[in-house]
């Protein structure tokens, strides 16, 4: 009879902790919705509108929605592992469980909450004039790994019952196995930090590397990535460390500088160089060249050259503060080349372009004045002609 009373008993006792755990998960489901439901109506307007009086941009990025929410969610916890140990029968299996899952609970909404702090973070820096053009996503992006693999260590101790240090040492006795798991991760936050320091790329960059088939502009760079969308509007992906192990072009310095360089020849027929006399001269003058009438006999092309030289200086498209020549490079059988080389002041690719074509073009048109040829291979209507002569 009484061992029949005490069986009662303890199932009696037993469906009452039940009935207790089930009254306390849905006590805390209440709570969560509670503090959710105070954080988006009240909390979130409330910070909104006192950040927003602020002329300063940071309290709008750190106090944002995601990190108010988070922060609101985080009371839920605290609330329910205090009231634990009052409503549930002390050494209880319902208890410790229910303890363990309220500090996981902890434990995941504060790593959740310091990846939206390393993400506002991220953004503050992007925006700041000090520190957008470095390459910091990668770095946030690896204190958020950092910060995820902390807390899944955390979780697991708290099931286990382990002692978080000792499932790090044995972490630490896997390191090789990590080092090959996370190889491209850790090489591309090294290679990261080594890119920010030194300044040797920027989000905007245009960049050349033929090993990967990367021309255009540099538009992400990520811990295990960076992209560029090529002139084609491609996107290449290229690992972090490979822009500082292999070479790179950055054509940001060119940007900077303000001039990009014109580099062209025209070759020379050198049957048509010849001295021209102070009648030649004269119509040339005439023709409105402003050319140094300072000797008798002179030969055509050093005429030109000099006159060409000084033409370039005065044209409002060339920036003064640059080299400027044109010179002669080694004669070769399709006959003088003669370089110009010089810096346009506009940098955009479009104007560039229409330059030194528009440049060529005119010296091609005005070399039959100085009375020079350019070179051209002859093509089969050249040799049709002299057969019909």
């Amino acid at each position: 009879m009484n061992e029949k009373l005490l069986d009662n008993l303890k199932i009696y006792t037993e469906q009452y902790d039940m009935l207790k755990w089930g009254i306390v998960i849905a006590g805390a489901f209440l709570l969560y919705y509670i503090f959710d439901l105070i954080g988006q109506k009240i909390v979130i307007p409330i910070v909104r509108r006192f950040t927003q009086r602020t002329k300063e941009s940071w309290d709008d990025i750190i106090l944002n929605d995601s990190t108010i929410k988070g922060l609101c969610r985080l009371i839920p916890g605290f609330i329910a592992s205090v009231l634990l140990p009052v409503l549930l029968t002390k050494d209880s299996t319902i208890l410790i469980f229910s303890t363990k899952v309220c500090k996981a609970y902890i434990a995941i909404i504060g790593v959740s909450l310091l990846c939206s702090v390393f993400t506002s973070l991220y953004k503050i820096s992007h925006e700041s004039e000090k520190t957008k053009d470095h390459t910091l996503q990668g770095v946030f992006q690896m204190l958020k790994i950092v910060v995820i693999g902390i807390g899944v260590i955390i979780v697991v101790s708290i099931f286990f019952d382990k002692d978080p240090s000792n499932l790090l040492a044995g972490l630490g006795a896997s390191a090789a196995i990590l080092m090959l798991v996370f190889k491209d991760s850790i090489l591309g936050l090294v290679a990261g930090i080594q890119l920010s320091a030194n300044d040797m790329l920027r989000p905007g960059d245009w960049i050349t590397m033929p090993k990967y088939e990367a021309d255009g502009f540099v538009i992400d760079v990520t811990l295990t990535t960076v992209k560029v969308q090529n002139w084609d509007k491609t996107i290449t992906t290229i690992p972090p460390y490979a822009l500082v192990s292999d070479s790179f072009q950055n054509w940001r310095g060119m940007f900077s500088s303000g001039g990009r360089r014109v580099k062209r020849s025209i070759f020379i027929d050198t049957n048509s160089i010849t001295f021209i006399d102070k009648k030649a001269k004269n119509e040339l003058i005439k023709k409105g060249y402003e050319i140094a009438d300072n000797k008798e006999k002179q030969v055509n092309l050093t005429l030109f050259r000099e006159w060409l030289e000084e033409w370039l200086r005065n044209h409002p498209a060339i920036n003064k503060d640059m080299i400027l020549l044109v010179r002669q490079l080694q004669p070769t059988p399709q006959g003088l080349p003669l370089e110009l080389y010089f810096f346009s002041s506009d940098t955009a690719w479009i104007s560039y372009e229409h330059l030194q074509a528009e440049i060529v073009e005119y010296i091609f048109a005005i070399l039959p004045d100085f009375g020079l040829k350019a070179f051209q291979s002859p093509a089969g209507t050249d040799f049709k002609d002299n057969r019909a002569n």
